[in-house]
């Protein structure tokens, strides 16, 4: 069971860590959303519950809440450029489908 970060976002979230200043690491979640069900949740954390579960990944800690980790096994988070978007993309192989507009999925 794991949650990883490419290389680029890694060095993508260390550079944001180093510029606010503190912080623990970087939370990814689930929550219900949208026409396919889930969204993704994504926040710098600065505190820590008991019950999170923490990985870590070219130096990041990656928290997750216990009921996300079952939707989460296996993604790893990237950082991409493509054109002139960029942003993180979740590559997660639970996925069975998602919506037309990418912001929801299903497991």
């Amino acid at each position: 069971m794991a949650v990883t970060l490419s290389e680029r976002a890694a060095k993508h979230v260390a550079n944001y860590l180093q510029k606010r200043g503190k912080g623990f690491g970087l939370r990814l979640g689930v929550r219900t959303s949208g026409c396919s069900g889930m969204a993704y949740k994504l926040e710098f954390v600065d505190d820590v519950q008991s019950e999170d579960v923490i990985f870590e990944s070219h130096g990041i800690k990656v928290v997750v809440d216990p009921k996300s980790v079952p939707y989460l096994d296996g993604t790893e988070l990237d950082y991409a450029r493509e054109g002139l978007n960029e942003g993180f993309k979740f590559n997660n192989p639970n996925v069975k489908d998602q919506c037309g507009c990418g912001e929801s999925f299903t497991v």
